[in-house]
């Protein structure tokens, strides 16, 4: 990928295109390469497959062509998911289509209910907003490249070499604003907590768990871990009746934007 460090000096072939166009660029470039790979991976196979049918007395020939077939296919697997891991970045997926489907597909079963598209009154617009027996949260969608490094140092978070504080920030403040409206308006005590979901980049979790990382006040984890973090998260113990009163209440003092 163009590399987009601070201390890198920019290459004059990589002025004027973004790096999503070089990424389908790139990847267009080395499907000969991915072919040539495959092969070796599918004799690798076969040979596995013959091994095996020596092993329990099975056909070698359906054994080889088997082996062949799931190494092959394994591979061909990963690289298509490899590749679709980035859909939000380069602009082929909405982040918040998906992440509203995972949210809704792993928390409504469990009592919560899931509002799109609402204006926090005073603050930035959020994609999801996730109410429950455990607690309240907002959700937000941001996508990186694939080579975007995301993690804390310190209590500090970064993306790259570039500090993430700005981030943090309006999405705490528009949490620490909901918290208020909704206790306000509701009569019931709510501390709203935020997420970040991460569609593409690395999130780097050294001493936390895997496809989390938590700095400034926020918790940034890939769209399918979300639904994980709020089961795990919540510290609240509201009924289903005060789940139904926060959910009505939101989604009336909250104007839809999408």
């Amino acid at each position: 990928m163009p590399s987009r460090s601070i201390y890198v000096v920019q290459d004059e072939k990589f002025k004027g295109s973004s790096p999503q166009w070089w990424y389908e660029q790139f990847w267009v470039e080395a499907r000969p390469a991915r072919i040539r790979r495959r092969r070796w991976i599918a004799g690798v196979g076969a040979v596995a497959g013959l091994l095996l049918s020596m092993r329990f007395a099975l056909s070698p020939v359906l054994m080889a062509l088997l082996g062949a077939a799931v190494a092959a296919g394994g591979d061909l697997l990963f690289v298509w998911w490899d590749h679709e891991s980035t859909a939000v970045w380069r602009g082929k997926r909405r982040g918040e289509v998906r992440a509203g489907k995972l949210l809704r597909r792993g928390l409504r079963r469990r009592g919560y209910n899931v509002l799109d598209g609402r204006a926090v009154p005073g603050e930035a617009s959020i994609d999801h907003l996730v109410i429950g027996p455990g607690g309240v949260w907002i959700v937000d969608n941001e996508a990186w490249g694939p080579d975007v490094y995301i993690a804390r140092y310190g209590d500090k978070l970064f993306f790259d070499e570039k500090f993430g504080s700005s981030v943090a920030k309006g999405l705490t403040d528009a949490a620490a604003t909901m918290s208020t409206l909704l206790t306000r308006e509701s009569g019931v005590d709510v501390t709203v907590r935020p997420i970040l979901a991460v569609h593409g980049g690395r999130l780097f979790t050294p001493d936390g768990p895997r496809g989390v990382v938590v700095a400034e006040g926020l918790i940034l984890a890939y769209p399918r871990v979300v639904p994980r973090v709020v089961l795990a998260g919540g510290d609240a113990s509201f009924d289903e009746k005060e789940v139904e009163l926060l959910t009505r209440t939101a989604a009336r003092i909250l104007r839809r934007v999408f």
